[in-house]
């Protein structure tokens, strides 16, 4: 496997000079192709700051994040819109379809952004939607089927444009044990036989522990970081209860 994100000495404050905050305080972290990492960390640890930079929704405040080889800091702005639009897939905690299109429009809207060929949209749709298990409501609306389709409908929308990275950002927050659970398994399916780089903030041990690694941050600094190696995920679920017992904090054990 060769580097696919490498975050060099990030640093990111909020605020103004009477009032400063440092949301992120110099983390270094490498992410390999094909990799399913997950970032762990209380509410206010800095976890979704670091997602944000990474995405280039936010910029640093100092350090350099490298996709593919690419400076995202040094881009300007159309040049990151497209390296965004033409790199990196997302995936939300609230869905963000849109109710007046079907579940096909919806995954094919990223698509249409890249203004791929007309004749290759319905198709590659479909794969992706194949991929997720909701082949079957394709021509559903979104206020017509489950949390957990729609959620999958978002994770084949963040993956049909083959992204070198997947971002998810707490993708079960919203959802109960059972979807949650099938989205989970469809993620861990992806990036096992598709080889899909997923980079995932949760605070939720169960869904980290459907990754390969986890990163634990804590006060915008790196905590701790485990590997499951081959161990399976039900030691893997428990390694990653002993971390966040140590760490404290406003962490979930379970679904």
């Amino acid at each position: 496997m060769s580097g696919l994100l490498r975050v060099e000495n990030l640093v990111k404050y909020y605020g103004n000079r009477s009032s400063l905050t440092k949301a992120l305080n110099d983390i270094s972290l490498n992410v390999e192709e094909g990799e399913f990492t997950a970032i762990m960390g209380a509410s206010g640890s800095g976890k979704t700051t670091l997602l944000n930079c990474i995405s280039t929704i936010d910029r640093p405040t100092a350090g350099h994040i490298y996709i593919d080889g690419v400076c995202t800091s040094k881009l300007k702005r159309n040049a990151l819109a497209d390296f965004r639009r033409d790199r990196l897939g997302f995936i939300f905690q609230e869905f963000n379809l849109l109710d007046t299109l079907t579940v096909c429009e919806n995954i094919a809207i990223a698509l249409q952004i890249q203004r791929c060929a007309p004749k290759e949209v319905q198709g590659r749709a479909r794969e992706a939607a194949e991929k997720l298990g909701i082949a079957d409501v394709l021509d559903k609306y979104p206020y017509q089927i489950s949390g957990g389709q729609k959620q999958r409908t978002a994770a084949a929308r963040a993956i049909v444009t083959h992204p070198s990275l997947i971002l998810a950002d707490e993708p079960t927050g919203a959802l109960d044990s059972r979807n949650a659970r099938q989205l989970l398994d469809s993620l861990e399916k992806l990036n096992r036989e598709e080889n899909a780089a997923i980079l995932m903030v949760t605070h939720d041990a169960y869904t980290a522990s459907y990754s390969s690694r986890v990163l634990f941050i804590k006060d915008g600094r790196l905590f701790h970081e485990l590997r499951r190696g081959k161990e399976d995920r039900k030691a893997f679920f428990e390694q990653i209860m002993n971390v966040t017992a140590l760490m404290g904090g406003d962490l979930n054990y379970a679904v």
